[in-house]
């Protein structure tokens, strides 16, 4: 599957999770979706880019929202 087919996959997981569970953080994000870090920010990455979610720092982690 190529590189992007895999960032486009991971955002449209991104947000049917976010559909279940509208307020979380990355980690929750990596660790239920089981995607790498640099996978999980390139997804968010796109999704931020696209006004579709908003992230703001939380300590180590980031918030994670759709708008």
């Amino acid at each position: 599957m190529p590189f992007n087919e895999n960032i486009e996959s991971a955002s449209t997981r991104i947000l049917d999770f976010l559909n279940q569970k509208p307020n979380t953080n990355t980690w929750e994000l990596k660790i239920n979706l089981q995607v790498s870090s640099s996978l999980l920010y390139l997804a968010l990455g796109r999704l931020t880019a696209q006004d579709k979610i908003s992230i703001e720092q939380d300590g180590i982690n980031y918030k994670v929202s759709k708008k």
